[in-house]
């Protein structure tokens, strides 16, 4: 809408990072990860705090069918679930050919049959900031898929260091950011009938000179709302259609990370960028699948 402002909610982090929303709390979850804590945003009053220190760095979130926190942390490596009672359930560490140690999870979405998907980059680990020890990347950065029965399995390896991803609101669809590439890429990769494997990709979306995109959601119309990057006039939020065309932007005073829609209407768009977190009423709501 016209006089709809973005709002600034929130300042005072080293790299806000994951938000996802939780609608039955009227509250907002986000990742300061240098920081290593969790943040939390209460839609009733505005209010600020501390959700979870130390996070062990965590970065990307997402809820699962039964409402469930799914974070992916850098410091051990490993994705893990936050159950009802407060508990840690570990869903991934280890993967691929003799059970190698996964990098660092970056981010991470949850399907409407219970499995998981997330990425596994490199950055975590390479940097002692967001919580790795400095080491180069032990494995491939892949893409990985957590079954309902909890098994592990290779999406894909030939992505250079894949980041934000999403569904499309019928989920046959699974895009993917690949940072490692450059220009930065846009990935759409068809699902077969079962939703459980990858059959073809292609790139839906290159990112011009110096410009950088990081996390995504999709509308329930299926648009494509990107964290984008790139300096003065550039930073912000970046919008395509299901096709890649472009549509818009929403400039920020700093580069966005990653976002989510939330809210009463499930029409506030939330943005996690750089040293803050800022909302914007827009006129579409987001998709409102499990984990989205």
């Amino acid at each position: 809408p016209p006089d709809s402002p973005v709002v600034r909610l929130a300042g005072g982090m080293a790299w806000a990072e994951g938000p996802v929303w939780f609608g039955d709390g009227r509250f907002l979850l986000w990742s300061d990860i240098p920081n290593n804590r969790v943040m939390r945003w209460c839609a009733e009053n505005g209010a600020v705090s501390v959700f979870r220190a130390p996070s062990h760095f965590a970065n990307g979130h997402s809820r699962d069918r039964r409402g469930r926190l799914v974070t992916c942390e850098h410091e051990t490596r490993r994705v893990t679930r936050t159950e009802h009672d407060g508990t840690i359930t570990v869903l991934a560490a280890r993967a691929g050919v003799g059970g190698g140690r996964l990098n660092s999870p970056n981010d991470v979405v949850c399907a409407s049959d219970g499995s998981v998907w997330f990425t596994d980059p490199d950055y975590g680990l390479r940097s002692v900031y967001e919580g790795g020890c400095g080491a180069a990347a032990e494995a491939t950065t892949n893409l990985y898929r957590i079954d309902p029965a909890g098994g592990i399995h290779l999406a894909c390896t030939d992505f250079a260091n894949p980041n934000g991803l999403c569904f499309s609101p019928d989920e046959t669809i699974l895009y993917v950011i690949e940072t490692g590439a450059v220009p930065n890429r846009i990935w759409a990769c068809m699902l077969d009938d079962g939703r459980c494997a990858i059959v073809r990709k292609s790139v839906l979306v290159t990112a011009g000179d110096g410009e950088l995109a990081d996390g995504l959601r999709c509308d329930a119309e299926g648009r494509l709302w990107c964290g984008w990057g790139g300096g003065a006039g550039r930073d912000g939020v970046t919008v395509f259609t299901p096709a890649g065309v472009r549509l818009g932007h929403i400039p920020l005073p700093e580069r966005c990370a990653n976002l989510c829609f939330g809210g009463v209407r499930g029409n506030r768009l939330f943005m996690a960028a750089t040293h803050s977190l800022y909302a914007l009423h827009v006129n579409v709501r987001g998709d409102p699948g499990p984990g989205r």
